[in-house]
């Protein structure tokens, strides 16, 4: 470039890249010029007097006179600036002909330049270079040849040589004779007139260019029974595309009752009607990738455009950044799935699909691709043009675990009446739920029971035959009050309405039928006969059955692998699904006329099943991807809960899933309870009366509860232990260990918990809509003040009225003394009362509309479009992930961390530090391990992100659209400390997600590892040479996960079964499945990330003295998933395991509760606990809590899982951590000892209660409570009873 005349670039947009070219700007004698590149290039856009370079002090950005030419041509719309700067391109050069003046001549040259660019084509380029000639040596610029123009917008059809300029004027064509002897004449396929429809966004450079792959899309659509309408665009007029030459059946009925008025610019003369809009383009819908520049800016007008089409919009695409290899290997990497799903996601796009990718500098099609898009399509048009009365849906519930009572639960959610919701529901719309409706006796609780029974694994075994028989057995067994049956099978007709079990057995040879010889291959291969047990009837048949409910069938999701490891499948990728798996899905979908079941739609009932983590692709299904086989062209409507927009990204992207978001329980407050309440009364009475008798009951009150393990009573510098108390304690010491105990049961007595689950469709009472406000502004709202909002907020109304706020600032006058204290305090209270009053109004209004998480079914199945919401919580995301019943999304992984999480890392780690130099004599720790899950992630905005930048001294650099391109040192005189290593430890879905961050943070390990520091002062540099010294490659790897495609430490899988002999196997587990290593600097850089480096990990674990584990929400604390023991408990475990024998050294957990986010993340007070602490404070605000307790009994069988599963997760703990005597103590006393409670949990969910006992006698088996041996007899006998209870039905039965 030094001896460069011009410059002209395209297409740059690596910051890298950006930075080197801009270095050598410079030496460019004349023109630059820039077409389509950062933001950071584009500035230096410059002809003559025209530049782009924005003066001091100014935003960059066009100049004056291009800014006013845009607004002349635009439609006063925002979101039209874009397209508005095309139609500039199109007649500016024209228009400034005219104008005298320099700056005009100059402004004139470049429009033209860029006119000529734009319009493409070898002819225009050859222009624009004669342009720039004539320029440089200052020639004549008059009489300029025109740019050769294809219109800007256009249709297309291989068999019509020329453009057409309307949607209407090609629908016309395409559905004439003519365009049918066309094809006949050139042998070509066309869809039938009455084929679905569909819109097809096509990029106007590809057609203008000729690329092959868009007449080869447009063909094989037509093949495939689709009639395309191919409209090409630049790439940022899409939305107006949909808005003014499109319509649907919907819009048109909604327009004529008047319930929706189009844009101005709607062209009656042009558009039509479509069944389905595909964009092969990406990025928003509003603005393209100009639209991208700030994710989401515009989501709003797409929403309300897609919302008034009410038809899916799909994406699909070749890939234009990868090849077709690449694919294959990797799935779809990087910058390209954020534009084939991040981004198009934010507006509500839907079953994304992959057509093909780069070969070699060709765009090639993969015909196998194109005709799932076809299926896909035709599945939501068949959907929404089936009566409703005739539409098959297939409800879809879970039982994972098998064995303890896990059958129709899901996380959060209470499935049984939600079942019943949605059934109602679907009656009142017209659907076929045969008298389930109409059946004052038929619940939920009974077609769970139902399907329990169904599952059994003795009732399996005796094939589809028996079932029905079997089912009714039970039925009257519990009439006849047979305890080990539910009770709700006691009502009239079981209170299953009129539903009947709908079986059928199936050979292998009927399964490769409908699978095809290829697939069927690879099962035959992955199950020996020998290995096919699970959902096998005795004469080795593969058993499909459910409920059947009029055109509803319900069934249970079968099991995926072995009996004792029936989660095998997601971890070891060359698998296939069992049999029976493949089989149910597959005869679901089939139709009625070919022997399946012809469901029209699927609807996966919560949080959530195993179909989208099959093997396969990590994103971007292909032909060897199971979920894409299964699911195949069946819309799927995935009921998910709102605060995971990580794992059901899974949902959306591998399995096809219009996710349908439900909320959140409400929330309860922890209070005070039994013990810990009298111990409470007891620092009441001492604090005013002093008298020493109570010293003693406050003590041993103490020690009951374990409150000494938190609060340690210091006698003589040394925590005391004795159960009397030294009769000589110095009173001041007594007190102020009495003020610390004061203290933490005031903290324990705010802790928040998830009181219950929730009902789909079910808005909050009274009671919890108060508990949601309180939550939310941390108790700031009294309960009149609370109850004064609910009486004078309606649900439909979000406006306030000028007298309520006048009655809400009356009434806080009233209750609270501050107010009125001076004018200047009343004023600025009146406005903080207002503002408070307002969101408080606007929480409820928003709660009330839960009732479109069932609405929103509906729309699902009617073949609509269900609105988009970004998932999260209340608590941490405020209202903007209100109302559910919303096609949930993540963010954009190129704008992490966000500038509140880099704020709020920083603190985390500055505490984190903090807290470790206090325990270990001022010594920094060498290593810190810190986890980095999908799902905080997203809902922190990257908190995990920036603390791993800031445990190594390095801060997120970011170009100038905003987005995260690099990771950079901060230098050590800045940074005044040790870099610390990090071992970060990524969940399979984070690895899969953040691939751009994954790149990222690699590169910038990489150079920390090569800098020009001491060891002493860069412990990752340390590490990294070390490891050389000793030969090992890739020393500076540091982001471990599971092998590629797989998912999961396997820990959890593993506690589920006894199968374990101490913790320091568990710690093993954990190693084996996270030795794979990821990051672009992987083989060399070839793309290939997951490489098996157990070396660099032990080195790692070897020096880790303490791990960083964030909790992001109330809902998923320690204790209640499994995933925190399996993954941070068992990472614990490993570290400890690689320390010396005999000196085997604890290692910390720093464990961060960010419910919350502030409005000020740098006012933000973050507390980081222990482990041991949060542990302690997480069981007795929830599991030993009776107001937890009661709430999760009253939950009938889903609520008896929900206690079951946090047993498990108890013996996870103590496994792995430490859990306190007096929390096994209480657990037994609370759960199994009790009787009532006892009874009830039996009644509710029998294996359920079986699990909690043997979960109490297993923690004593291996050691990690000590009890009497009374309370051990009374747990064996508890056990037995209820093991002979189901053993009872397996023997009755079998």
């Amino acid at each position: 470039m030094e001896d460069a005349d011009i410059f002209i670039g395209s297409l740059i947009f690596d910051y890298d890249d950006a930075l080197a070219v801009e270095s050598l700007l410079e030496h460019v004698k004349g023109p630059k010029l820039f077409f389509e590149c950062s933001s950071e290039l584009m500035v230096h856009n410059e002809l003559g007097t025209f530049s782009m370079k924005p003066k001091e002090g100014k935003e960059a950005g066009p100049p004056k006179a291009i800014k006013a030419l845009i607004s002349a041509f635009s439609s006063g719309n925002e979101e039209d600036k874009i397209s508005s700067y095309l139609k500039l391109l199109k007649v500016g050069p024209s228009l400034l002909k005219l104008v005298p003046g320099e700056k005009a001549q100059d402004l004139r040259t470049w429009l033209q330049t860029y006119k000529y660019w734009n319009a493409g084509g070898s002819k225009n380029i050859e222009y624009m270079v004669q342009l720039l000639t004539k320029y440089y040596f200052h020639q004549d610029l008059k009489n300029l040849p025109e740019a050769l123009t294809p219109p800007d917008i256009g249709l297309i059809h291989p068999l019509h040589e020329e453009y057409f300029k309307t949607p209407k004027e090609y629908l016309s064509w395409r559905l004439s004779q003519k365009c049918v002897d066309s094809a006949n004449m050139k042998g070509l396929s066309l869809a039938n007139n009455d084929a679905p429809c569909t819109a097809l966004l096509l990029y106007r450079k590809h057609v203008i260019t000729e690329q092959k792959y868009i007449m080869d899309l447009i063909t094989q659509m037509e093949e495939n029974g689709v009639i395309p309408v191919p409209i090409f665009i630049n790439g940022v007029e899409a939305h107006t595309i949909v808005r003014d030459w499109l319509t649907t059946s919907y819009e048109i009925k909604e327009v004529t009752k008047g319930h929706l008025t189009r844009a101005p610019t709607y062209d009656n003369s042009a558009a039509i009607e479509v069944d389905s809009i595909v964009s092969s383009i990406g990025f928003p819908l509003v603005g393209g990738p100009a639209g991208s520049v700030t994710a989401g800016r515009n989501v709003e007008v797409a929403e309300k455009l897609l919302t008034s089409m009410n038809v899916p919009y799909f994406i699909a695409s070749p890939l234009l950044l990868q090849s077709l290899e690449q694919w294959k290997k990797n799935g779809v990497l990087g910058l390209q799935s954020v534009v084939l799903y991040s981004l198009p996601e934010l507006d509500g796009a839907i079953d994304t699909v992959v057509l093909g990718g780069l070969v070699g500098d060709d765009i090639e099609l993969v015909d196998e691709r194109v005709e799932k898009l076809c299926s896909r399509i035709k599945g939501w048009d068949l959907l929404r043009k089936t009566s409703n009365e005739d539409k098959r849906i297939a409800i879809i519930v879970y039982g994972f675990p098998p064995n303890v009572g896990a059958v129709g639960t899901a996380a959060l959610l209470d499935v049984p009446k939600s079942l019943e919701n949605i059934l109602r529901r679907l009656h009142d719309d017209g659907y076929n739920v045969g008298d389930f409706a109409t059946d004052s006796n038929a619940c939920g609780e009974s077609l769970v029971a139902a399907l329990s029974v169904l599952s059994e694994e003795s009732v399996i075994a005796m094939g589809a035959e028996k079932m029905e028989c079997v089912l009714q057995n039970r039925v009257q067994q519990a009439i006849k009050g047979d305890k080990t049956i539910p009770d709700t099978l006691a009502k009239r007709n079981g209170g299953l309405g009129d539903a009947k079990v709908r079986a059928m057995d199936l050979t292998f040879d009927d399964l490769e039928k409908v699978l095809g010889k290829y697939m069927s291959e690879k099962i035959r291969r992955s199950w020996k006969e020998k290995d096919r047990s699970p959902g096998l009837s005795r004469t080795g048949d593969m058993v499909i059955c459910g409920l059947e409910i009029g055109n509803v069938f319900l069934a249970v999701q079968p099991l995926l692998g072995l009996e004792g490891d029936p989660m095998r499948l997601l971890f070891e990728r060359d698998l296939t699904p069992h049999p029976q798996y493949a089989a149910f899905y597959e005869f679901l979908s089939l139709p009625q006329h070919k022997g399946g079941f012809g469901i029209n739609s699927f609807i996966h009932l919560g949080m959530h099943g195993t179909e989208e983590w099959l093997p396969g692709q990590n994103l971007g299904n292909d032909r060897e991807s199971w979920c894409d086989e299964l699911m195949d062209g069946t819309p799927n409507l995935y009921v998910y809960a709102a605060n995971n927009p990580s794992e059901s990204i899974l949902a959306k992207r591998r399995g096809y899933g219009t996710l349908i978001s439900y909320n959140v329980p409400p929330y309860g407050r922890a209070g005070l309870y039994l013990e810990l309440a009298n111990l409470k009364e007891l620092l009441t009475e001492y604090r005013n009366s002093k008298s020493v008798d109570l010293r003693q009951p406050i003590w041993s009150n103490c020690l009951k509860a374990g409150i000494d393990a938190e609060v340690p009573l210091y006698i003589n510098e040394e925590p005391y232990t004795d159960f009397d108390l030294p009769q000589d304690i110095q009173v001041g010491i007594f007190n102020e260990w009495i003020v610390n105990v004061g203290n933490y049961l005031d903290i324990l007595q705010d802790r928040l918990f998830s009181s219950g689950l929730h009902v789909l469709g079910e808005i909050p009472s009274k009671s919890d809509m108060k508990s949601y406000l309180q939550a939310y502004f941390n108790n700031s709202l009294s309960d009149d003040e609370c109850d004064q909002i609910l009486v004078e907020t309606p649900s439909e109304d979000l406006d306030l009225k000028e007298n309520l706020l006048q009655k809400i600032f009356h009434f806080t006058q009233k209750h609270m003394p501050m107010f009125g204290n001076n004018q200047k305090a009343s004023e600025h209270s009146s406005i903080a009362v207002e503002s408070k009053v307002e969101e408080a109004k606007r929480i409820v209004s928003l709660l009330s509309k839960n009732t479109d998480e069932i609405d929103n079914i509906v729309v699902g199945l009617s073949g609509g479009f269900v609105p988009p919401k970004p998932g999260g919580d209340l608590l941490r995301d405020g209202t903007s992930v209100l109302p559910t019943g919303r096609n949930i999304h993540a963010l954009d992984p190129y704008r992490m961390p966000s500038e509140g999480a880099w704020i709020r890392g920083q603190k985390i780690v500055e505490e984190t530090i903090k807290q470790h130099l206090e325990q270990n004599e001022g010594a920094f720790p060498e290593t810190i391990a810190c986890t980095l899950w999908g799902l905080d992630t997203i809902k922190s905005k990257g908190d995990s992100i920036a603390i791993v930048l800031s445990l190594v001294g390095a801060r997120p650099v970011k170009e100038g659209t905003g987005r995260v391109v690099r990771f950079d040192p901060i230098p050590l005189s800045e940074l005044n400390r040790p870099r610390i290593d990090c071992l970060a430890t990524l969940s399979g879905i984070f690895r899969d997600s953040f691939g751009n961050v994954v790149d990222m943070l690699d590169d910038m390990f990489e150079r920390l590892a090569e800098a020009d520091e001491p060891v002493d002062m860069n412990f990752i540099k340390k590490h990294a040479l070390e490891l050389k010294t000793d030969g090992v490659e890739r020393p500076a790897a540091r982001l471990f996960s599971n092998p590629p495609g797989d998912y999961g430490s396997m820990v959890n899988e593993v506690v589920n079964t006894g199968d374990w002999e101490d913790s320091k196997a568990l710690g093993e587990t954990w190693e084996k499945r996270n030795m794979f290593s990821y990051g672009r600097n992987e083989n060399n850089g070839n793309g290939i990330s997951g490489t098996a480096r157990p070396q660099v990990l032990n080195k790692l674990l070897n020096t880790t003295e303490r791990i960083v584990q964030e909790i992001d929400s109330v809902e998923y604390g320690l204790t209640d998933i499994n995933e925190y023991y399996a993954n941070t408990g068992a990472l614990k475990t490993a570290a400890e395991n690689k320390k010396s024998e005999g000196h085997r050294k604890k290692v910390s957990v720093s464990i961060v509760e960010a419910f919350n986010n502030a409005p000020n993340p740098s006012e933000q007070n973050i507390p980081v606990r222990e482990l041991e602490d949060v542990l302690r404070l997480e069981y007795r605000s929830k599991l030993l809590n009776p107001k937890w307790r009661d709430a999760m009994v009253d939950q009938g069988s889903g609520g008896a899982y929900e206690v079951s599963q946090r047993m498990t997760a108890m013996i996870g703990w103590g496994a792995t951590a430490k859990v306190d005597k007096f929390v096994f103590d209480q657990a037994a006393e609370r759960y199994a000892l009790d009787e009532a409670v006892a009874r009830k949990l039996q009644q509710n969910n029998p294996e359920a209660f079986k699990n909690v006992v043997r979960r109490l006698l297993e923690a004593n088996g291996r050691g990690m409570w000590e009890t009497d041996e009374e309370t051990l007899q009374k747990l064996r006998d508890l056990y037995s009873d209820a093991d002979d209870m189901i053993e009872q039905l397996d023997s009755l039965y079998n």
